[in-house]
């Protein structure tokens, strides 16, 4: 067996994986990779399948093999986003206390730490990457939603040091580009555009980034017509979903039903977790009040 071809496999269904190809990266053919290359691949197909919703199966493929921490951190990914937070918490915790220096225990917890608001112990674990572009490109994520740009911006211009080339350092920056604005919305929008044209079953999360930068272009036809090819195409991919909601709520369209769809697929979705908290909050604020009756 040549190394270098498995290398180049895994290498493909990463890609895949980071573009959202997930049932791609599922049926993807592993029995040509190297040994040390199948507990990788197989962990990108398992995040494929808790990232289509499917976490009982994937908690029942993993079951008692709690001991490997790659798949122990799969296991608290699934239990987060299957909506088991305390279980999830818990199982972070561990792991980040026992294998800080695993790559897979990184991305994985980091994810779950950052999702229950836990961003610096997300961003202390992370900062302990040896190289990991994944890792470099949730940092980002994560300076961003603390409104960071300057943060961000920061770690993407040291990744490109090393990795000018990289999928995830073009995208992270063009997350980066979006959140400055300005000329950065067609800079961003060129790099989604090429990815999808490269791409011929045009994944969905480069369509979902062609999309947000046609937003904030103010092409809101072009976007609308983006996502809903895709959304048909892919009826379960929750940033479909989650970025047609917000679409329809900018043109005045209803969203109860893709709300739904979006609490089936994946009821954990910052999007449905910030809708309920602005619920509570509204509903706080209007018991403090009172109608008044005049006689």
């Amino acid at each position: 067996m040549d190394p270098f071809s498995a290398e180049g496999e895994l290498i493909n269904i990463h890609n895949a994986f980071l573009q959202g190809q997930y049932q791609e990266v599922i049926d993807f053919d592993t029995s040509s990779f190297s040994p040390e290359n199948h507990l990788p691949a197989r962990i990108l197909q398992l995040r494929a399948r808790i990232a289509l919703g499917h976490t009982d199966e994937v908690l029942a493929d993993v079951d008692g093999e709690e001991d490997t921490p790659d798949l122990a951190a799969v296991n608290t990914l699934a239990r987060h986003v299957a909506g088991d937070d305390e279980a999830a918490l818990q199982g972070a915790q561990d792991l980040a206390e026992n294998y800080p220096d695993n790559a897979v225990v990184q991305i994985l917890v980091g994810t779950v730490f950052q999702a229950q608001g836990r961003s610096e112990e997300a961003l202390a674990l992370l900062a302990k990457h040896q190289g990991s572009l994944e890792a470099v490109a949730l940092i980002v994520q994560i300076h961003l939603q603390q409104n960071r740009s300057d943060l961000a911006l920061k770690e993407v211009e040291a990744a490109k040091r090393w990795a000018q080339d990289s999928l995830l350092v073009n995208l992270a920056e063009s997350w980066v580009g979006m959140r400055v604005g300005g000329e950065k919305y067609q800079s961003a929008f060129y790099v989604y555009e090429e990815l999808a044209s490269a791409d011929s079953t045009s994944a969905p999360l480069s369509i979902v980034g062609q999309a947000v930068a046609e937003i904030h272009l103010g092409r809101l036809p072009e976007a609308e017509a983006a996502l809903s090819a895709a959304l048909q195409r892919y009826p379960n991919e929750a940033e479909l979903i989650a970025n047609t909601i917000v679409l329809n709520v900018l043109t005045g369209k209803p969203t109860e039903e893709l709300e739904t769809r979006l609490q089936q697929v994946q009821p954990s979705h910052t999007l449905l977790t910030d809708i309920q908290e602005k619920s509570d909050l509204f509903d706080a604020a209007a018991a403090k009040y009172s109608a008044k009756v005049s006689s």
